[in-house]
C-alpha cells in the first residue's frame, strides 16, 4: 500500500453570491484560492509524490493542477472523489435561503448529520465512497506518496472512516481550504500531520 496519502481540500472558490455550488460547472478558484493552491504546491514540491488525483469538479481540478505542475505530473480525475450528493439537493441556492426552501434541513446537517433522512447519500455512504477510492488509489502506489484533492465533507468523512474515528465528528475540525492532511498507512491508517495556509 502507499506509505503516505496527502488529502487536500480545494482552494477558496470565487462565489460572491454564497451559492451552494455542489457539482455546478464554472465555479473556479478565487484569487485567494489560487494563492492557497500555490501554497499547497510549494509545500508538497519536495515530497516524492508519484501521482495527483482529483475530484472531477472544476475547483478541485484547478487546485490539483497547480500541485501536479510542481512535480511535472498530470492530474487524474476520479469520479468517486466528487462532492457529497447532499449538496446536489441544495444546488444553486444561496446558503442564507436554504431554510426557506428546505425548512430545518440545514440545522439537521449542522447538528445531527447522521440523522438526515432527506439526503440522497448518507454520511456513511459518503465515507465509504471516498474512503474506498482513497484506499484503492493508495493500493496502486505501494510504498509511494500520492496527493488526493477533493471537497470538505468528502475529505472529512473519508478521514474519519480510514482512521477509525466516529462519523459523528463530521463537523469537528473540518479541513480548511488547501489544508493538507497527511495519512500514513501501515497495518492501519494513521494521521501524521495537518497543515493549512494562514490566509
Amino acid at each position: 500500500m502507499a506509505s503516505v496519502v496527502h488529502l487536500i481540500r480545494h482552494g477558496e472558490v470565487d462565489n460572491p453570491h454564497h451559492t451552494v455550488y455542489a457539482d455546478l460547472p464554472c465555479f473556479y478558484l478565487s484569487r485567494r484560492g489560487r494563492r492557497q493552491a500555490a501554497w499547497a504546491g510549494n509545500h508538497l514540491a519536495p515530497r516524492p509524490i508519484e501521482a495527483v488525483y482529483s475530484s472531477p469538479l472544476d475547483r478541485a481540478v484547478e487546485t490539483a493542477g497547480v500541485i501536479a505542475a510542481r512535480r511535472g505530473l498530470e492530474v487524474e480525475t476520479v469520479p468517486d472523489l466528487t462532492e457529497w450528493a447532499l449538496m446536489g439537493r441544495w444546488s444553486g441556492l444561496p446558503w442564507p435561503d436554504l431554510d426557506s426552501h428546505f425548512p430545518g434541513e440545514l440545522e439537521v446537517y449542522l447538528t445531527r448529520p447522521l440523522e438526515m433522512d432527506f439526503t440522497p447519500e448518507s454520511v456513511g455512504q459518503l465515507a465509504d465512497r471516498v474512503g474506498g477510492a482513497v484506499s484503492s488509489l493508495a493500493a496502486a502506489h505501494p510504498a509511494g506518496e500520492i496527493a488526493v484533492v477533493s471537497h470538505q465533507d468528502a475529505i472529512q468523512a473519508a478521514r474519519l472512516l480510514l482512521t477509525g474515528s466516529s462519523l459523528r465528528l463530521l463537523h469537528e475540525t473540518k479541513p480548511r481550504h488547501c489544508e493538507i492532511i497527511t495519512l500514513n498507512r501501515g497495518e492501519a491508517w494513521r494521521e501524521t500531520s495537518r497543515l493549512a495556509p494562514d490566509f
